[in-house]
């Protein structure tokens, strides 16, 4: 088989920024999420309202920086705000997307980024929530992206450090979180999912390149709901490279 012309990191950046919708306003962290809606601003989407933890909101971010902290968040943004700014703009329900990454997931996106085994003596410690059980709260979609396989995609979480549908239909309006929020995509190198509506449980939405339906159940530790028809992922295109290269010139994150 012949190596594909671009890196999965390439192929998760591309595909992520393609949900970011012109107009919108999305809530981003470091890494890839960056990386994911400045490609959708400088792309198919100019007027998307781009919102960092550190209180920089609408920046025209040059060049990819290194956190949400970075002073190039700042860049050109309609305002040099502050944590409290921003976490309230999520409170009262300004911002559609979230991207958060995760360690663990389960079916219904419930994610743990805290702690795996007892919590007095953990097999690992994790960083923890920062922001993301907020944006995972409050957001009205999130994305979610992560690496696949069968000690990530775990039946129950030994830890939910962010809401996804919680018990399943219902499971986040019982807790008290505002009705028609919640996970709506999630990014591996495997695939793309979402969520059914009947079940709320993770269900796969399109393949990427010379990747099996079968590879994809086998690198999950639950049953994940498969249509009968699943798509294959387009991949990135000769113009989205050329941009990624611009956004990530020193191959940050962008050469894996």
């Amino acid at each position: 088989m012949a190596e594909a012309p671009y890196t999965p990191t390439e192929l998760l950046a591309c595909v992520a920024a393609r949900l970011l919708e012109d107009g919108k306003s999305v809530f981003v962290g470091t890494g890839l999420p960056m990386i994911a809606a400045m490609l959708a601003q400088r792309t198919h989407a100019p007027h998307l309202l781009i919102i960092f933890e550190a209180g920089g909101i609408g920046p025209q971010v040059p060049v990819l920086p290194i956190s949400v902290g970075d002073s190039r968040t700042f860049y050109r943004a309609v305002s040099a705000s502050s944590m409290h700014d921003v976490m309230s703009a999520l409170q009262s329900g300004y911002v559609d997307y979230g991207f958060l990454g995760a360690a663990a997931i389960d079916p219904y996106g419930n994610i743990n980024t805290t702690v795996f085994g007892d919590w007095e003596r953990p097999e690992v410690r994790l960083p923890g929530s920062g922001g993301a059980n907020d944006i995972g709260s409050l957001c009205w979609r999130t994305i979610i992206i992560m690496r696949q396989d069968r000690r990530r995609f775990l039946k129950r979480l030994p830890f939910i450090t962010t809401p996804g549908y919680l018990t399943g239909p219902g499971g986040r309006e019982a807790a008290g979180l505002p009705e028609g929020t919640g996970p709506y995509r999630v990014i591996t190198q495997l695939g793309v999912y979402g969520f059914d509506e009947a079940t709320r449980r993770l269900m796969l939405l399109s393949r990427h390149p010379g990747v099996t339906v079968e590879e994809i159940q086998a690198h999950s530790e639950f049953e994940i709901l498969i249509p009968a028809d699943v798509p294959e992922s387009a991949p990135p295109t000769p113009e989205e490279r050329r941009v990624l290269r611009e956004i990530d010139p020193t191959g940050m994150v962008i050469r894996g």
